[in-house]
């Protein structure tokens, strides 16, 4: 598994910004299933978008989960952007736009540079808290891009409650910036009955919380509110977790390896 930590001039943030990504390499699982020609022309990647959430950054997967083995067991491209608090959308006074750097100018810039799938049924979101909030978003205003979405402690809850209760517990001007309007195109809500409304292919949506979480009323709220639409739902309230990265490093695992529609393998030409 490659690891790699890029410095770049991001156009949609309009300043240097930070971005790790798992690339899955040459491993013992390649030995250990017979396979001789590893690196191939044309091959391709899953990819799974993993947003932090808030107070962090590209590199709290890597710091304080096991990701990096689990996208090498399974064979998947994991890119982790840095948000910095702000809620993953773009900046309503026209600055940094955060929302358009993950969902349109990370994909085509890494399509560009890495051997990344750009197939719908082969990209995944996902995140927690914070970005739980920004998956939930990011999944509902584009189902054309993504096959699944994995909303992690508090990832469905209303976005403009989420943004009120980070900035109540000190999430800062960034935060607060960025709520989200109801009504507004950032309103994840509305999106999610506009998309069954309109008829188009739904993500599969993966909702997760602990039982101890201070959020999860808001978790089962969404989960209602989809299950009501018509989504194709997995739901998963684990006894004795609370806000914490046990949890989540539980849920990526369980998520990669069973969960999301992964092939556990490079996807190689014909």
């Amino acid at each position: 598994m490659s690891v790699i930590k890029m410095n770049f001039l991001s156009k949609a943030l309009g300043m240097q910004t930070n971005v790790t990504i798992c690339l899955p390499s040459y491993s013992f699982a390649d030995v250990i299933g017979g396979r001789e020609d590893v690196y191939v022309p044309g091959m391709k990647y899953q990819v799974l978008w993993l947003l932090h959430g808030g107070s962090g950054d590209d590199s709290d997967y890597v710091n304080f989960s096991n990701i990096v083995r689990y996208a090498d067991d399974n064979k998947i491209a994991v890119v982790m952007p840095a948000d910095y608090n702000a809620m993953y959308t773009d900046d309503p006074e026209g600055g940094a736009k955060y929302y358009t750097f993950v969902v349109e100018e990370l994909p085509k810039m890494f399509a560009a540079y890495f051997p990344f799938s750009t197939k719908r049924e082969d990209n995944f979101i996902a995140g927690l808290s914070m970005g739980g909030a920004g998956t939930f978003k990011c999944a509902m205003l584009n189902p054309d891009k993504y096959a699944a979405a994995l909303c992690m402690s508090g990832a469905g809850s209303d976005p403009v409650e989420a943004a009120k209760r980070f900035a109540e517990r000190g999430g800062g001007l960034n935060i607060r910036r960025h709520m989200v309007e109801p009504g507004s195109k950032d309103d994840a809500w509305a999106a999610a009955k506009r998309n069954v409304e309109n008829g188009v292919e739904l993500p599969k949506m993966f909702l997760t919380s602990g039982d101890k979480d201070f959020v999860l009323e808001g978790v089962r709220k969404c989960r209602d509110y989809l299950t009501e639409l018509g989504y194709d739902i997995v739901y998963e309230e684990v006894p004795g977790y609370g806000h914490e990265w046990d949890f989540w490093d539980l849920t990526l695992r369980k998520a990669l390896k069973e969960w999301l529609p992964i092939r556990h393998s490079a996807i190689y030409p014909e």
